[in-house]
């Protein structure tokens, strides 16, 4: 089973349009496909409930922790055995040992990050936990950022993408802040579900994803030393700060 870990500490990234449509991909691909919903909202579920019958079923699992819990739900115990992909739909503000378990329980992790230069900054920060807390340095685990709810060429971006460089890390694709999503999302639907002259810029958007996830894309190396990341993530926002002229304080 591969499983997708669709997270981001900042609410409002677009996790849960990320997860549908890579749901909606893999189970018209032939692939058993699950959703396990972390985010207390629960908006992949509602995606779900109203997923039209003849489309294919994706399976879908409640995990929205409660303030007493502090682990993972099992997953076994979640979803049917014979899973091929899972995407899981994480909760902003996630961290610590729930933070860990998920990382530990991924073969892949996205991170969707919106335009905004506060979105940015605090995706950047998230990076750095997952390299000194998540432990995805010590894991197998493949991770990619995805621009998303872009409205043009959105040079903001740019300071992320060097900082992405430098770790290593790849900068996978622009998602458009397009209706043809959230018409989509409406139906129960992913674009890939539509009708493919209505929403090919959509299609092509998504397919770097597709491509990484599914081994058609090559990877890069990732770097050697804690300390070299976390130069290059203090790195990164300086370059933030002189680029958006918006400053945050150096940990």
């Amino acid at each position: 089973m591969q499983t997708i870990l669709v997270i981001n500490s900042k609410g409002g990234s677009g996790k849960t349009t990320l997860t549908t449509n890579l749901a909606s991909y893999f189970v018209n691909k032939g692939h058993k496909t699950a959703i396990l919903d972390y985010d207390p909202q629960g908006s992949s579920l509602q995606w779900l409930k109203v997923r039209p019958p003849h489309q294919p079923a994706i399976h879908g699992a409640n995990a929205a922790p409660s303030k007493k819990r502090t682990h993972l739900r099992s997953i076994a115990m979640a979803i049917p055995p014979d899973t091929e992909y899972l995407i899981i739909d994480a909760p902003a503000g996630v961290e610590g040992i729930l933070l860990q378990e998920m990382v530990r329980k991924s073969n892949f992790i996205l991170i969707p990050v919106a335009p905004s230069a506060i979105d940015i900054h605090a995706s950047a920060d998230f990076i750095k936990q997952l390299l000194l807390v998540g432990g995805i340095r010590s894991s197998n685990v493949k991770t990619g950022i995805v621009a998303n709810k872009v409205r043009n060429t959105m040079p903001v971006y740019e300071p992320m993408e060097r900082f992405l460089n430098t770790l290593k890390l790849p900068f996978l694709t622009k998602l458009s802040d397009a209706d043809n999503y959230i018409f989509a999302a409406e139906q129960g639907l992913g674009v890939y579900e539509m009708d493919e002259h209505d929403i090919s810029k959509e299609r092509d958007e998504l397919k770097p994803i597709i491509d990484w996830l599914t081994g058609n894309e090559q990877q890069p190396a990732k770097p050697d030393t804690d300390k070299r990341n976390v130069v290059y993530i203090d790195t990164m926002r300086l370059h933030l700060s002189k680029d958006n002229n918006y400053s945050t304080k150096s940990n």
